[in-house]
């Protein structure tokens, strides 16, 4: 990380800043585009990492890009003893963003989030990938006039389960190590089979009813090892019934989750059922999707103190669960982006001075998590 901080520009054009986060892929910084002023993010990986996924991801987000809720790919190479990808500056995570709202939110926001999350997923698999780790963190808001547009990151684990011509599936697999967040992974991911769209979907349903719960039932369990722990969540999670997991909330949730659970392998979900059932629940308890979610609510009627308190600056923001990479039980974790906006500034050295100055009075403003 002190080695990055030598490098003050990339792709002859973006100044980087300050640093924003960490993963075992490396460092994300703020960078300003001396030409535009616009302000994006720069993540730097070693070219000497054990398991260097940048490049990988940076691929995958090219042949993603052009749809809302994918962040766009500004550059992209390889400079020196790093692998270098510069793409939009988002906002806080929805992990992030529970914490804030005192790790609850309202049923209208889960469903409103639910049907953009779907969306997300959906067009990922109709371009032929998995993603293989959803979760809160896994999913950031916006900026600016984006900032009700949730946006799906971190493609470092997505493998693609058809061929894109012939859209040949993956074969069944058995055997295969644990690969995503144990807290939310499916079943079948945690019974060691193959994944497939079907896993995502469940995934999502997880993330759901721990968004209304505030926790899940196979949280806070005791082990002497991660494989251990593991096996009891699995354990957990197979005794634990849609309905009994569902209890006291709406059926549509339970409904979900055993439709993702009986689907088969190769199965192509039913993705606009899925939404639907939820935004008829939306409807009926008298709601709208009108993109107002509870971090706006409470923002709005934060007192000012509250405010500052809740607006302390964010360097970054660790995930709060366990990730499992490719390799057996190897341990990797996502970034977040802070959130800023986008202005014109003048010169390369004022630019960046300049951009400093407006987020620290930006933060007394924006609704950001504080570092924990």
């Amino acid at each position: 990380a002190r080695e990055a901080l030598q490098i003050a520009k990339v792709g002859g054009t973006y100044i980087l800043g300050r640093k924003l986060g960490s993963g075992s892929f490396g460092d994300i910084y703020f960078a300003v585009n001396t030409q535009t002023g616009e302000e994006l993010a720069v993540k730097l990986e070693s070219t000497k990492s054990k398991h260097p996924m940048l490049m990988y991801e940076a691929k995958l987000l090219k042949h993603l890009q052009g749809v809302p809720g994918i962040a766009s790919i500004h550059y992209c190479d390889v400079e020196g003893d790093y692998n270098v990808m510069v793409m939009d500056l988002l906002g806080p995570s929805l992990e992030d963003l529970f914490n804030i709202c005192h790790r609850k939110f309202s049923l209208k926001t889960v469903l409103m989030i639910a049907d953009q999350m779907l969306y997300r997923i959906e067009y990922l698999h109709s371009r032929n990938f998995i993603h293989r780790d959803i979760k809160p963190d896994n999913f950031l808001i916006g900026v600016g006039r984006k900032a009700n547009q949730v946006n799906i990151i971190d493609f470092g684990l997505a493998k693609k389960y058809r061929d894109s011509k012939s859209y040949q599936h993956i074969a069944y697999r058995e055997g295969k190590a644990l690969t995503g967040t144990a807290r939310y992974a499916s079943i079948n991911t945690h019974l060691g089979i193959e994944q497939s769209r079907r896993d995502d979907l469940e995934a999502v349903g997880y993330v759901l009813v721990y968004f209304l719960r505030g926790s899940l039932p196979w949280q806070g369990l005791q082990a002497r090892t991660k494989l251990d722990k593991y096996e009891q969540i699995k354990r957990k999670k197979m005794e634990t019934h849609a309905e009994t997991l569902c209890r006291g909330l709406p059926q549509e949730f339970a409904t979900y989750i055993s439709y993702c659970r009986g689907l088969c392998f190769e199965e192509r979900p039913d993705y606009s059922y899925l939404r639907r059932i939820l935004s008829e629940l939306l409807t009926r308890e008298g709601h709208r999707n009108d993109m107002v979610f509870d971090w706006a609510v409470q923002q709005s009627t934060s007192t000012p103190s509250a405010s500052s308190s809740m607006l302390s600056p964010l360097s970054h923001c660790m995930p709060s669960t366990p990730v499992v990479s490719r390799t057996p039980v190897e341990t990797r974790d996502s970034s977040h982006i802070l959130l800023q906006s986008c202005r014109p500034l003048d010169s390369s050295l004022a630019m960046l001075q300049r951009s400093k100055d407006r987020q620290h009075a930006r933060e007394r403003d924006y609704y950001l998590l504080a570092t924990p």
